[in-house]
């Protein structure tokens, strides 16, 4: 763990350089650790794969400070909580998942063997980024990477599953975006009118159970 001074009001704390189970678990952990503390100088948390960005009130304490918190929870951070097991309905390929087959071609496995492989899985949500409520989920197998699409999407609907390298993740609202898209799930991902507007959080799991359309319009007509 090294932490570097990222503003006159943060600290980014390092924990490696390349994307790991382990690396994220170490992430969490701390994420987890300093979040326990209730420390009203810490404004807010921000978890990355492999960083985790502290972010504090300049007026009432000091980069100094703020790394002798983090040295005190360095022997928390070593029992990390385990969160939530969300399960996310996805209905795989056609109109819902249009790169299904390119994801297919590119492993040489077939579209059903893919959405197996995607759907047996257990998920963790390594961090929230990019836009309100998106999932960055690590845990996908490495016989699905597959490169993110040559030229982006100006819109993909919210719902959408989506692969990117090593990465798959949900996107909560319509927004442009270059992952191949393999499926879409009915439910609301990203409320900002609720109390907790992400349905999930840093550190819960996640498990895709594959629908079929009638099953999407059900639950679609139920979200509404």
């Amino acid at each position: 763990m090294k932490a570097i001074p990222a503003s006159d009001s943060s600290l980014l704390v390092v924990f490696g350089d390349v994307i790991t189970p382990e690396i994220s678990s170490c992430v969490l952990a701390c994420f987890h650790a300093l979040q326990g503390l209730g420390d009203t100088r810490i404004r807010n948390l921000h978890p990355g794969y492999a960083s985790l960005l502290v972010d504090f009130d300049p007026l009432v304490a000091s980069h100094d400070e703020i790394m002798r918190v983090l040295e005190s929870t360095a022997n928390q951070s070593g029992d990390r909580q385990i969160g939530d097991l969300v399960e996310v309905p996805v209905c795989y390929g056609g109109d819902f998942g249009p790169d299904l087959d390119d994801v297919s071609m590119h492993t040489g496995f077939s579209a059903d063997a893919v959405i197996g492989l995607h759907a047996g899985a257990i998920y963790e949500v390594c961090f929230l980024g990019f836009t309100g409520g998106f999932a960055y989920l690590g845990g996908l197998p490495a016989e699905l990477q597959t490169p993110r699409l040559a030229t982006p999407r100006r819109a993909v609907a919210a719902g959408s599953v989506g692969i990117a390298g090593g990465q798959t993740g949900i996107y909560p609202a319509e927004t442009p975006g270059g992952w191949r898209l393999i499926g879409r799930t009915p439910v609301r991902m990203f409320d900002p009118l609720e109390d907790q507007p992400t349905r999930v959080m840093p550190g819960d799991r996640v498990r895709f159970v594959p629908i079929d359309g009638d099953e999407f319009e059900r639950l679609g007509q139920e979200r509404r």
